[in-house]
């Protein structure tokens, strides 16, 4: 079953907000909204798209957080859902990333939240789970989710029920710089079929035969989403049970500690001062990988064109050891957000049409592109694909269309407490590193402190 990750980082910017329709026409037509405008006399619900007269219009809210570039082609995208949609009004609230789940949950508490609400990280559990969102199978009627990757739609999918629909998706596997293995002499590894053990191997030999300050591969214990991706490798479940529990049991954490310690010790990744240095500098540009001294690192694909930039070099996107060798694949497709409808929401239909057409509209498409991750619906990848990428995106794109297949499309979402988990590990992969904690230690003391932080 699948573990929960945290969701990829979002982009930050200045506030920044926009009322569609603002103005004469929004004061207009709120009295109609709380009356319940959507129906006509005959208290039949008007046709999308239909002709509205204004006695016909509801007005819906549409949160979530970004930057100025974010704001602009999100607003494009309802701007065109409105005139496919003359019967609905949507006011936008966009703010940055540090005030928007504060901002959120003031409203909550108020009962004023948005129709529409993006999601992320722990969120929509612990907000599923309180009965604020609704569950998306009363709206299917509006809302189509069977063109979306089923492993893509796990990401919202929990207590039994589907709370969240993908803004779009990135997946956690290996970037590679051919440019090095070429280097080195060592051919790229057949990523069906290779394992942990030919990883070591491979990384020690690129090490031995490259300059001193190359590596085989950049530390991969810095983040919990390789030791979870290991983990669903080796168990068949990832670091949390779907009880919202731990599932990570401490034996399979000191074999992965054990396993890292010796890449560290044979010098086929670096020394625990350089990746205790590394770790406080996350910029693409900063890490061994996009200095190009580094063939290998675990990342997230979509960050695949930056660390191409940064070494000047276009990298690929593989599947990691062990994928086809172990209990079962250990990816999985992450959700860049989710979007979700209020379970208070006096339009629900309205907001499932919202939420259908940005994720199911090549027209959306067309200004949203992959800003919120590449679009789970394949048309509409296919759709952005016709328009022209440069060759890493395109990298990019048929890596997620590859891991669409490869994985077994389970996802937990983690519990509250969760996002403990990736500070626990920081603090104690250190202890290992610089050898103040075994990895029997560690593991340990991991698995306990990632109990507490949930209890």
């Amino acid at each position: 079953m699948r573990s929960t990750r945290d969701m990829t980082a979002p982009s930050r910017g200045r506030r920044a907000g926009r009322l569609a329709t603002a103005g004469l026409l929004g004061a207009a037509l709120l009295a109609t909204a709380a009356c319940g405008g959507d129906t006509d006399d005959s208290g039949a619900t008007p046709e999308p798209g239909a002709d509205a007269a204004d006695g016909d219009q509801v007005t819906i809210r549409f949160s979530w957080w970004g930057n100025e570039v974010r704001d602009e082609i999100t607003n494009q995208a309802v701007d065109a859902f409105m005139a496919a949609n003359p019967d609905v009004v949507v006011e936008t609230e966009a703010v940055d990333f540090n005030s928007y789940f504060d901002r959120l949950a003031t409203s909550v508490a108020a009962g004023d939240e948005p129709d529409v609400i993006t999601m992320g990280g722990a969120y929509p559990r612990e907000y599923g789970d309180r009965g604020v969102l609704l569950d998306l199978e009363t709206v299917s009627d509006h809302l189509d989710l069977t063109a979306l990757d089923e492993g893509a739609l796990a990401n919202g999918y929990f207590s039994d029920t589907q709370y969240g629909v993908p803004t779009g998706v990135n997946t956690f596997g290996l970037i590679v710089n051919p440019a090095i293995f070429e280097a080195a002499g060592v051919e790229l590894p057949d990523d069906e079929s290779w394992s942990w053990e030919d990883f070591v191997q491979i990384a020690t030999e690129i090490s031995a035969n490259t300059p001193e300050g190359t590596y085989g591969s950049a530390d991969l214990t810095t983040g919990a989403d390789m030791l979870d991706l290991y983990v669903n490798q080796h168990t068949g479940t990832g670091l949390y049970s779907p009880e919202g529990g731990i599932a990570v049991e401490p034996p399979i954490v000191q074999q992965w500690w054990e396993m890292t310690s010796g890449l560290m010790e044979s010098g086929a990744t670096p020394s625990a001062t350089i990746t205790a240095e590394l770790a406080g500098q996350p910029a693409p540009e900063q890490s061994l990988i996009g200095q190009g001294l580094a063939a290998m690192m675990p990342g997230w694909s979509n960050l695949l064109a930056a660390y191409s930039t940064a070494a000047g070099t276009d990298m690929v996107m593989m599947l990691p050891p062990g994928e086809t060798t172990e209990e079962g694949p250990g990816m999985w497709l992450q959700a860049s957000q989710l979007y979700t409808i209020s379970a208070n929401s006096d339009h629900p239909e309205q907001a499932a049409r919202l939420v259908d057409f940005l994720v199911s509209s090549t027209e959306a498409a067309d200004f949203i592109g992959a800003d919120r991750g590449i679009p789970a619906n394949s048309a509409v990848r296919e759709h952005l694909i016709d328009q022209g990428l440069e060759p890493v995106r395109e990298t990019e794109f048929a890596f997620i269309e590859r891991v669409s297949g490869h994985i077994d499309g389970d996802f937990v979402i983690g519990p509250t407490g969760s996002t403990e988990t990736p500070i626990i590990l920081t603090r104690l992969n250190d202890g290992v590193l610089f050898g103040q904690l075994t990895p029997e230690q560690a593991a340990e003391q991991l698995v306990s402190e990632m109990n507490a932080a949930i209890s």
